[in-house]
């Protein structure tokens, strides 16, 4: 779609952001797929078009075999640990910096939020940051030789205490969600009189119930996603654009206006 052909769309986002007091985003894995994070479900490049996650990336799968799940994760972490935050990411951050959002609630694992100076991020999907043992509970910081270790050798990571093998603290298929980090996001979700979706499809349970938990309150909601949605006949303003593009202009005219 025509970045021109939308200027009117833009300049209403950015009407409804300078006009409300409480903006709570949610992001998934279109804001970061142009510093090259594959998506999950796009048609040629998915991670799930290539893999069945249950097969894959479910706790019942790494409890069984660990090692089916490192080979699926080896190449997505280093391709996170050679990538960097984008133009959309720091235009948020800029964005938060200034007070205009109380929220970015994610469920990307790579941190690129908190990178390019985010502060106030819910990770609902967890991330890269930490791995533990599922088995006695120990903790490892992801700056770690540990896992330093892994990305070279691609051995198993195993736990100092238990030799057992060290998950990443990701959110694997059956596992809940953070209870305290879902509860923030709902928290903020109900307090939202804006509600922002960006490079998400709303397919992914139960974070999908946030912009619905969000417009129940009478929340405005803008998304931007170049797939549609099942919020979009909902939504006031639905931008079908690059994100980077989106948000280096909605930067520029929210800086604009606050002047």
């Amino acid at each position: 779609m025509n970045f021109e052909e939308n200027l009117e769309k833009l300049n209403e986002a950015v009407s409804l952001i300078n006009q409300s007091n409480y903006i709570v985003l949610l992001t998934g894995a279109g804001i970061s797929t142009p510093s090259g994070i594959p998506d999950f479900r796009s048609q040629d490049s998915g991670l799930w078009m290539k893999n069945n996650p249950i097969e894959v990336a479910s706790l019942s799968c790494f409890r069984a075999n660990p090692s089916i799940f490192y080979d699926w994760f080896h190449p997505l972490m280093e391709t996170i640990m050679n990538a960097s935050p984008n133009p959309a990411h720091f235009a948020i951050a800029n964005l938060e910096k200034k007070g205009v959002f109380k929220a970015v609630i994610t469920q990307n694992i790579d941190r690129f939020h908190q990178k390019a100076g985010s502060i106030n991020v819910l990770e609902l999907h967890g991330s890269i940051k930490k791995f533990s043992c599922i088995k006695c509970g120990y903790e490892t910081d992801y700056e770690s030789n540990l896992i330093n270790d892994y990305l070279s050798s691609k051995l198993i990571p195993k736990c100092s205490r238990c030799n057992a093998a060290l998950k990443p603290s990701i959110i694997l298929y059956e596992e809940m969600l953070p209870a305290l980090v879902w509860e923030k996001a709902n928290f903020h979700s109900q307090k939202a009189d804006l509600f922002i979706v960006v490079g998400t499809s709303l397919e992914v349970y139960p974070a999908n119930l946030l912009p619905e938990v969000a417009i129940s309150n009478n929340a405005k909601l803008i998304i931007n996603t170049l797939s549609t949605t099942q919020m979009d006949s909902v939504a006031d303003v639905v931008l079908n654009l690059d994100v980077v593009d989106v948000w280096n202009y909605l930067n520029e005219g929210i800086d604009q206006e606050k002047k």
